[in-house]
């Protein structure tokens, strides 16, 4: 399991960079939907990694990574709600 959890975390870090990577590149917006959630997606896997290879510091980035990730894919969504109403 712990080879299967280090691809898994191995493509979370690759979904994180690609995310960064197209948004510097003008390819993928801060205001959408796909760069928070490409964001999350990839600190998700990673945090998944981590059970198998325990490492604190990486937790706690991680997951603060993926709260703000959240929060931005919540806002994205409610302010989506009320302009469609």
């Amino acid at each position: 399991m712990a080879e299967i959890s280090n691809i898994i975390g191995i493509l979370g870090v690759f979904l994180v960079v690609l995310a960064y990577f197209l948004l510097q590149y003008e390819k993928l917006s801060a205001h959408g939907f796909a760069y928070p959630v490409l964001n999350l997606l990839g600190a998700l896997m990673i945090l998944f990694s981590l059970i198998y290879a325990w490492n604190l510091p990486s937790v706690i980035i991680e997951t603060a990574w993926a709260v703000v990730s959240i929060f931005g894919i919540a806002r994205k969504w409610r302010h989506r709600k009320s302009n469609s109403c």
